[in-house]
């Protein structure tokens, strides 16, 4: 029979570079037993956020219980647009910076659910907002082949888009965002378009649309568009949880 969720997260560290690195993990409600491979999502808060933060506002787990989903918790970072001191935690903006600590411990995470048999290789998702989803977008460009799809919120990739290959994207964001502003933010959905393949973009509307690609070589591209400037919008579980559920690497 398949067991119940637990009411609490569960904690787990892993050292990188001689650093203890920490996250939030979420075991599957659905599964036959404990440890038994499920889809695994990855949800990383924003600049100045916290895991527990995540776990409450970005609740991927509660949107989708059949998934495994680790909440990891960034390390005090310089902030691109704020916070230049870097006294607040986040996740490094490009490959080779901060010595690669994140993209490292994204590395030991697979790693020890991989010897524990519980993850379902073709259903490994990334998402995040802000900061975290431009490391999501950075994890697509250094790590491609380990995801099926990818779900970045209010997020821009500084550099390093044109190493982005085909794969599905959710991208979330508003054009009300004081932040990180739209009009960078359609210039990279624009690249996504190009990248899977699909088109034209249609004009800008509140909700969501999907953009099919036009070739069995492509991958969908989905525009979440909401009135929340650079918050995280409410539905933002169930839209990403409902793209993901559908998206299965070859």
């Amino acid at each position: 029979m398949p067991f119940a969720r637990s009411s609490e997260l569960v904690r787990r560290t892993w050292t990188i570079d001689g650093v203890v690195r920490e996250a939030l993990v979420a075991e599957p409600a659905s599964v036959e037993a404990p440890g038994s491979p499920a889809p695994l999502v990855f949800v990383f808060h924003g600049h100045g956020g916290t895991m527990r933060h995540a776990a409450r506002t970005m609740a991927i787990h509660e949107a989708w219980a059949e998934a495994r989903v680790a909440f990891p918790q960034g390390l005090p970072t310089p902030g691109r647009l704020t916070d230049p001191e870097g006294r607040k935690p986040g996740w490094q903006r490009e490959a080779g910076d901060q010595g690669d600590r994140d993209l490292k411990l994204v590395d030991a995470i697979l790693a020890s659910l991989r010897a524990e048999g519980c993850v379902d290789e073709r259903r490994v998702y990334a998402t995040g907002h802000s900061n975290g989803g431009s490391f999501t977008y950075l994890l697509w460009a250094e790590r491609e082949t380990t995801f099926a799809a990818f779900a970045p919120s209010a997020a821009v990739l500084a550099r390093g888009a044109g190493k982005l290959v085909t794969r599905p994207v959710l991208h979330l964001g508003s054009p009300d965002d004081p932040l990180v502003k739209w009009t960078w933010q359609s210039r990279l959905i624009d690249h996504l378009l190009s990248v899977n393949g699909c088109g034209p973009r249609r004009p800008d509307a509140p909700g969501l649309v999907i953009y099919e690609p036009r070739t069995p070589a492509g991958a969908p591209v989905g525009v979440y568009i909401h009135a929340g400037g650079h918050g995280y919008p409410p539905a933002g579980p169930e839209v990403i949880a409902a793209f993901f559920r559908a998206r299965t690497a070859p």
